[in-house]
């Protein structure tokens, strides 16, 4: 995967022919859908791919002044793939949308390269100023189905948002974000890469709640042994392995494994 800037990536993108990226997006998906068989396949039949093209032309004829036509064109592409992609955004190489139902982005959202954006997600802003409001996803970024991604904030590389999550502040990277509103979780392991050298284990996701439940219900057991007079009280907490900031933070046995 390539290692640079946002910034630097989108650049590169926009100094490639139409025709380059267009390879890009449909060579893409062969990595990350098992179920793609053919190019003529993926062109005939993947609303996503098409919303692409069809952002990849209107967004060149944006940053030339063309406006009415760039949302016209826009628009065109809304109406045959149901994915609304402004023609302002800024869009790296090999994106993949995948299943491309009722994805939303905003006008200044920036996407780096080898984002992977499921059905649903939204990144919409939650300012009425013509600034940045949008996010900016980093290259590598994964987005879950139905997933909202608000504001001007920034999803750093590699990380991954879990399906339905509501996401208004920065994630780091390499992190995965999860729950309403989003709340960042460490995870140590992450899934397993596939050949492509992209994570696509999106439903590989922790539970911090049951986890910190199952850290106090063991904390406890530990207190009733102290509480009843035993001589020796080992750890409890041998089922709540620390393999996030909550537990890190809260339970004892993420305290003793620290120290």
């Amino acid at each position: 995967m390539d290692c640079c800037t946002t910034n630097t990536c989108v650049e590169t993108s926009r100094r490639k022919s139409l025709w380059q990226e267009w390879k890009e997006d449909i060579a893409c998906v062969f990595e990350r859908d098992p179920a793609a068989r053919t190019t003529l396949e993926v062109l005939a039949t993947y609303p996503g791919v098409h919303a692409l093209m069809m952002h990849r032309l209107s967004h060149r004829l944006w940053l030339r002044g063309w406006r009415f036509t760039a949302r016209w064109l826009s628009a065109f592409g809304r109406f045959i793939s149901n994915v609304d992609i402004h023609p302002g955004a800024q869009l790296g190489a090999r994106i993949f949308i995948d299943h491309g139902a009722c994805v939303v982005i905003g006008e200044t959202a920036i996407l780096g390269n080898n984002v992977t954006l499921y059905h649903g997600v939204t990144l919409g802003g939650t300012s009425w100023n013509k600034g940045k409001r949008h996010p900016t996803l980093e290259d590598g970024v994964l987005v879950g189905c139905g997933a909202k991604i608000l504001g001007n904030i920034t999803v750093g590389s590699n990380a991954r948002v879990g399906a339905n999550s509501v996401v208004v502040e920065s994630v780091p990277a390499a992190c995965t974000v999860v729950g309403i509103p989003g709340k960042v979780v460490k995870v140590r392991s992450a899934g397993t890469l596939n050949p492509y050298g992209v994570d696509l284990d999106h439903h590989l996701i922790p539970d911090p709640v049951s986890k910190v439940i199952a850290c106090l219900l063991d904390r406890l057991d530990a207190l009733e042994l102290q509480v009843g007079g035993a001589k020796e009280v080992a750890v409890a907490e041998v089922d709540c392995d620390p393999d996030n900031e909550i537990c890190e933070r809260d339970c004892a046995r993420g305290l003793v494994v620290n120290q």
